[in-house]
């Protein structure tokens, strides 16, 4: 086995090819896939030919998985499978996985089921990339905030667009109310890179009234969202995409005309977010113990 790792933009994104993800992986393998992915935050995996069983296999090799979602519900007989399917909205905002609980995902897959003929494109962005990008006056005041993050958020659809469909599949996402404490800054465990740990479901500022909040949380977000920094992955079919969800963000392009997209989704147990001066994250509201274990 000899990986071949192509950069596919300056920050973020590798394929990768010369190894066979459909079958046990050995420590080699595993070793260089983990370095690729530190390096690059998205790796590119090209024919990959898993059905779930072999998505969770693959996925396996990085950690115990977690369940398919604190909340929502997973594919048939496969409870570690999320099924992101369009019929059921699209998450055309910016996040990183589940970040509402007090650890979470360390790493997620992705692998294409249905494709549009057009448009459907997910992105994902270096948050690395944007700390580094920070003047330094801000970069030293992110530095000590910490945000409060939680599921009971409205996605800024305006209500006039929430129809009965809308509102049981947001009252399915609440239905266990969750809300964690973590650093706007993350040291992740193994790079030491710091990074900005916020998104859509980062909703407060500790310490902050709303509206300050939003101000600082929109500020620090444009320097995420900025266009050197976001790998822009147009789906082709058998496909599987890993990203390190503790330095990243993505988002799902709603520009496909609600045809047929589905991809499924399996995550990697994480381990608790740790910020600059060595303070673990902290849970205000909500038990995910049933979601997922803790990483060492």
């Amino acid at each position: 086995m000899t990986l071949d790792i192509r950069k596919v933009t300056a920050h973020i994104g590798a394929q990768v090819s010369g190894v066979d993800i459909s079958g046990p992986l050995d420590e080699r393998a595993v070793a260089g896939i983990r370095e690729a992915l530190n390096v690059h935050k998205a790796l590119v995996f090209d024919d990959v030919r898993l059905d779930d069983a072999g998505q969770q296999a693959f996925a396996r090799h990085f950690g115990d998985l977690t369940t398919a979602h604190p909340t929502v519900g997973a594919v048939e007989g496969a409870p570690n499978v999320l099924p992101v399917d369009s019929e059921q909205g699209s998450a055309s905002h910016w996040h990183t996985d589940v970040t509402f609980v007090l650890n979470p995902p360390q790493a997620s897959t992705l692998r294409s089921i249905t494709l549009p003929p057009y448009g459907g494109e997910t992105l994902i962005t270096n948050a690395a990339a944007a700390y580094r990008s920070l003047p330094d006056p801000l970069r030293q005041f992110a530095d000590t905030l910490w945000a409060e993050h939680t599921n009971d958020y409205d996605y800024a659809v305006p209500t006039e667009e929430i129809d009965e469909t809308r509102a049981a599949q947001r009252a399915r996402f609440t239905s266990i109310a969750y809300r964690t404490a973590h650093p706007v800054v993350r040291v992740h465990p193994l790079t030491g890179e710091r990074g900005l740990f916020i998104g859509g479901f980062a909703q407060r500022i500790v310490g902050l009234s709303v509206g300050e909040s939003r101000t600082v949380l929109d500020l620090l977000q444009s320097y995420v969202v900025r266009p050197e920094h976001i790998l822009r992955h147009r789906w082709s079919p058998n496909q599987l995409v890993l990203f390190d969800n503790r330095i990243t963000q993505h988002y799902a392009v709603d520009n496909y005309d609600r045809q047929a997209r589905r991809l499924h989704r399996v995550t990697v147990a994480g381990d608790i977010p740790v910020g600059v001066e060595g303070k673990e994250s902290y849970s205000v509201q909500g038990d995910a113990s049933h979601y997922t274990s803790v990483a060492a």
